[in-house]
């Protein structure tokens, strides 16, 4: 017998994303990913000034800002063949990774971890229990008893209202939930610490972009960051020794605590190491560029066909013309006019809507392809890339996740355990200490290149006549990104954003092959169609953030909704 269910809206991450699954024999059988609303920023930004660009495109969404802007200035500093001063490529490197370590630990403790965590379990715990347990594996300093036994209070002034408040939207109860009540106490009181400490990342994305969401600080040419050491009017040494105090202390949460409580949830589910892997073929892109034209960058990138690490293709550059050439997208499963596949240089957002139809079109998420086939990105994607090309951070990082998953199993864990659901949280872990190290080295080269008597930040772009082409790629939190413009004139002619909940979201692509969501979910078992908390694992798991891959525009300039300030 077939069942037939759809998740509408995926909620606790994206709410515009649509999940249609077939269930034969307590298993999917089939899958559909449809995202419910349209992104219009193609249309909204032609005929625009290239400089002025990244000011829209960062407004896709309200959580991944900074990445946009960073892929959009490269798009028309590529197009333009510039080179822009250190200083403001370190500036950038702390920006971006800053922001990605935020998302990670948002994503793990406030978005997903609920799918792991039975919360009200930990109204049964003990917290005396529950700090040995966290002082026996960690030396983070909040691992009291008291600190235990007050966020049980603080969850229980919740349940006695009869709402959950933050809580709300778990599947309590659940048969697939098995962690202990101690466990998910501890697995709790780290969601309320981890809010204060995601806020510190922010707080140097701000320091160093003017604000956060939306940074202000990005040029076309560099940034905007004036630095002189003897004006409190800028980027001075007191505040960057303040950045470096907010550094070290996302370093002392991130190795003492959520690495190691991915680690625990990853030995305490270890059977989703077999479920989930969907698409191999992983790609990920070099950033954190070391010098001004992007040519050597901190972080490798490169293409896994298959996750057969003898295949491994890099790619060695933000110029790299073997990832220019192998992006297309495909339209015939997409509400776009056609059925058509094509490179983002030479795309066209002409929306087409029509009823969902299973073998016709039913999303506004176009298919991407890297040289015809499928591809998942993301920090699987990102960390298997970045072992395959030896480098030595993320060897040490996954050799140490899985090591530690296995000495509490009692087993050795190869990597390709990381082809799976609970792979993709793990990758997450591996990155944010990578990229903390990471926050570390462009800090210290800030200073030193500062040292040298250097304080340039810009150097001003000068567009030619007639037409350029440029690509901005950046591996952002959920994986590749790239922005593709056109100017002709000294004015945007076309402009494409090919993000990463594009190529993992899309539907099946011009072959009518599945997307990396599509096929990441056939085999998952199901306990109770009713609750398919095991659908939405495997969902979370890639952090979906749709309001990239889509957005919504009026072209009668009606007013859509209205927000206003109590």
């Amino acid at each position: 017998m077939t069942t037939r269910i759809t998740i509408d809206p995926v909620t606790r991450i994206e709410g515009h994303l649509r999940i249609d699954c077939e269930i034969n024999g307590g298993k999917v059988s089939k899958a559909w990913s449809s995202g419910q609303m349209w992104r219009g920023i193609e249309s909204i930004v032609q005929g625009k000034d290239p400089r002025e660009v990244w000011l829209y495109t960062q407004r896709i969404c309200g959580v991944c800002t900074t990445v946009h802007a960073i892929a959009s200035v490269r798009s028309v500093e590529n197009a333009l063949g510039m080179e822009i001063p250190l200083n403001a490529q370190y500036i950038r490197n702390l920006m971006v990774a800053a922001h990605a370590i935020q998302d990670h630990l948002v994503h793990f403790y406030h978005l997903s971890a609920l799918d792991w965590v039975d919360v009200t379990s930990a109204l049964k715990a003990d917290p005396k229990k529950t700090a040995a347990l966290a002082q026996n594996s960690s030396s983070w300093p909040l691992h009291s008893t008291q600190v235990f036994s007050d966020a049980q209070q603080r969850l229980k002034a919740f349940a006695d209202t009869g709402q959950m408040g933050i809580f709300t939207n778990g599947y309590w109860g659940h048969p697939a939930m098995r962690l202990s009540p101690e466990v998910n106490l501890l697995a709790t009181t780290h969601y309320l610490q981890a809010l204060e400490v995601q806020r510190k990342a922010n707080m140097i994305v701000s320091i160093l972009g003017g604000k956060t969401p939306h940074i202000q600080n990005l040029a076309v040419g560099g940034v905007a960051n004036a630095i002189n050491t003897d004006s409190p009017a800028t980027l001075t040494m007191e505040r960057l020794y303040y950045v470096k105090t907010l550094i070290d202390d996302l370093g002392k949460f991130i190795n003492e605590v959520y690495f190691k409580d991915v680690c625990a949830i990853g030995a305490a589910y270890a059977d989703w190491t077999a479920i989930g892997a969907g698409v191999k073929n992983y790609l990920a892109v070099p950033d954190l560029p070391i010098d001004g034209k992007g040519i050597a960058c901190l972080l490798p990138g490169g293409y896994l066909p298959g996750g057969d690490f003898a295949k491994f293709h890099p790619i060695r550059s933000l110029q790299d013309e073997y990832f220019q050439k192998g992006v297309h997208e495909s339209v015939k499963h997409s509400w776009y006019q056609g059925e058509w596949t094509r490179h983002p240089w030479e795309e066209e957002t002409k929306p087409e809507y029509t009823d969902f139809q299973d073998n016709g079109k039913y999303s506004w998420v176009k298919a991407p392809t890297f040289y015809g086939q499928p591809a998942q990105v993301g920090p699987l994607a990102n960390v298997l890339v970045m072992y395959a090309a030896g480098h030595e951070p993320t060897r040490k990082y996954t050799e140490l996740a899985l090591n530690t998953v296995g000495s509490q199993l009692g087993q050795k864990l190869s990597v390709d355990a990381l082809h799976s659901t609970i792979g993709r949280h793990a990758a997450r872990a591996v990155r944010a200490a990578v990229l903390y190290e990471a926050l570390q080295s462009q800090w210290h080269n800030l200073i030193e290149n500062i040292g040298t008597g250097d304080a340039k930040t810009f150097v001003r772009p000068e567009f030619p006549k007639g037409e350029v082409k440029g690509v901005g790629y950046h591996e952002a939190p959920r994986g590749v990104l790239s922005h593709w413009v056109v100017i002709k004139d000294a004015k945007v002619k076309n402009y494409q954003a090919v993000v990463p909940s594009t190529w993992n979201s899309g539907p099946r692509n011009g072959q009518d092959v599945p997307g990396p969501y599509e096929a990441s979910l056939i085999g998952t078992p199901i306990a109770d169609p009713q609750r398919p908390l095991e659908v939405l694992r495997t969902v979370h798991s890639f952090d979906p953030c749709l309001a990239c891959a889509i957005h919504l525009t009026d072209t009668e300039h009606q007013e859509i909704v209205e927000v206003r300030a109590a």
